[in-house]
């Protein structure tokens, strides 16, 4: 984080000076936190109410290990009486966003630096991880841990970035319209992406036309001199052309799309080796042919791989190198289609991070390619959150696409999938082939003592019903078990508590629902 006083954060955010001897030294803050855990020497504590928790409880935590100075909404009284070094503002959040914004400014001002937005219902963080690998070549690249992606998340991710930063990568979620327009106004996106439209948050947001009018928020934010990146195989994406002056860019997967300009992107050939990774012939705008097969897992990731090329084309990249880095780049981000070999066999797929729809047929697709008809194949599904009126219509279809995939075993997880169990019976499944169990232990017994050598089990829910954490110990019950796919698993809970979910251990966390975490 570049270096900011304590005057000068008061003065941008309106704050108020508190705990702070004005004939003493001065306080400068070169990184910032939401979490006390995180905190070092030097650091800007950033004390926001939380849904799990309050952060000015945390104060004297954060500076135990090293924070200087608090962004609070209140002061917060030290062992002895006095205040901690405070800005106290009247929205913490927003003062972040602020003070956000004015990093974005100083970095233009002082030198040479792209900032990439990237948004859509699903595969936002698979392309961010493959554009920072992609840029990280040409220069300092700068991007969001995890799913950093909502107005706690957007800030601490700008705060990463230095005088060298040459490139800035922002995700951005959002839960109601206008929020993808607040983080746009934050960071002034060079180059904006919108990856899809799907049904995610459905009933947040009131349908789904009212997704596409929220994504294309951050089209209508570029400027002529910025760049629009268009997956010309979603028609509502494709819509948004008429909702920015910026020169727009292509990718698409279509041999018959027709685009404005010579600005395309292609995957020619598009299908899946047998081990289910994508494999096609990338087509760059400058004519150049290149083969990829790429370590993700999924034809779907095709729409991921095709717009990080965009964007890495639009910026300059070789085209020579940007094929080499789609064969080589790997999910960064945890439980993505992540991939585990158990050592008797069993194969475990881990893509129970985010759920919609149109993502779950997509992981169901794959598992069925994986199996082949050779190999039991197991879908353990958790519920998809926030579809509103269409939740018990989805989850029926839901349970009826499994059936027509052919899928061996279904295992439906937690009262509210009891729609998703009856959809598969509806469609046919018969005997045990599908059952509904009440909570995450009763799947991780029936696992237990059925998995057998060679099946292939994938689990897949919406964050908040836990499922990634039973994937994980599944996928480590067998000995010296190893991930293909992915990032390393841990069985740590502390690391993947800090890493990934709400914690009140050390303050409230910036990835907490609704906050950073966002479709």
């Amino acid at each position: 984080m570049i270096e900011f006083s304590a005057a000068e954060i008061a003065a941008l955010t309106g704050g108020v000076l508190v705990g702070i001897d004005p004939d003493g030294p001065a306080i400068s803050v070169t990184s910032a936190a939401t979490d006390s855990r995180e905190c070092i020497t030097g650091s800007l504590f950033v004390a926001k109410p939380g849904e799990e928790s309050d952060g000015h409880l945390f104060v004297g935590a954060a500076f135990e290990r090293g924070a200087v100075l608090a962004l609070s909404e209140r002061e917060v009284p030290t062992p002895s009486g006095s205040a901690y070094p405070a800005v106290v503002v009247p929205d913490a959040v927003l003062a972040m966003g602020t003070l956000a914004a004015e990093v974005v400014r100083r970095l233009r001002a002082a030198g040479d630096i792209t900032v990439i937005g990237i948004t859509g219902s699903a595969g936002k963080t698979t392309t961010k991880d493959l554009l920072a690998g992609l840029l990280s070549a040409q220069g300092p690249t700068v991007a969001p841990r995890g799913s950093y992606n909502g107005e706690v998340g957007v800030p601490l991710t700008v705060f990463q970035a230095g005088w060298d930063t040459r490139f800035l990568v922002i995700e951005m979620g959002a839960t109601k319209p206008g929020h993808i327009a607040y983080l746009a106004s934050l960071v002034q996106p060079d180059i904006g992406v919108v990856l899809g439209v799907g049904s995610a948050h459905a009933g947040e947001f009131g349908g789904v036309e009212n997704i596409a009018k929220a994504k294309g928020e951050l089209f209508e934010a570029l400027s002529p001199a910025g760049t629009a990146i268009i997956n010309a195989d979603d028609e509502r994406v494709l819509a948004m052309l008429s909702r920015t002056t910026a020169k727009p860019a292509f990718f698409t997967s279509s041999d018959d799309f027709s685009p404005v300009g010579d600005r395309v992107v292609r995957a020619r050939n598009s299908t899946t080796t047998p081990d289910g990774n994508p494999s096609f012939t990338l087509v760059l705008p400058d004519g150049s042919e290149h083969d990829v097969v790429s370590p993700l897992l999924g034809l779907h990731h095709t729409t991921n791989l095709l717009a990080a090329a965009a964007v890495a084309f639009e910026v300059g990249c070789v085209p020579a190198q940007i094929a080499a880095g789609l064969r080589t780049l790997a999910a960064a981000s945890r439980w993505r289609m992540e991939r585990t070999e158990r050592s008797d066999g069993v194969t475990v797929i881990n893509d129970a991070y985010n759920a919609n729809p149109e993502s779950m047929r997509a992981a169901l697709r794959t598992l069925a390619e994986l199996g082949g008809g050779q190999r039991r194949t197991w879908a353990v599904l958790g519920e998809m959150l926030e579809l509103g009126d269409r939740s018990i219509e989805e989850h029926d279809l839901l349970g009826r696409v499994v059936v027509r995939l052919n899928i061996s075993k279904l295992i439906c997880v937690g009262p509210r999938t009891r729609a998703l169990f009856n959809g598969a019976v509806l469609e046919g499944s018969w005997g045990s082939e599908a059952v509904h169990v009440d909570d995450v232990e009763a799947a991780e017994r029936m696992l237990t003592d059925e998995l057998e050598p060679r099946d292939i089990v994938l689990f897949k829910s919406s964050n908040g019903a836990g499922l990634r954490f039973l994937g994980d110990r599944v996928a480590q019950s067998a000995p010296d078990a190893s991930v293909a796919s992915g990032p390393a698993v841990t069985t740590d809970a502390a690391s993947t508590s800090q890493s990934q979910s709400p914690s009140t251990a050390g303050g409230p966390r910036p990835d907490a629902p609704g906050k950073a975490q966002q479709p």
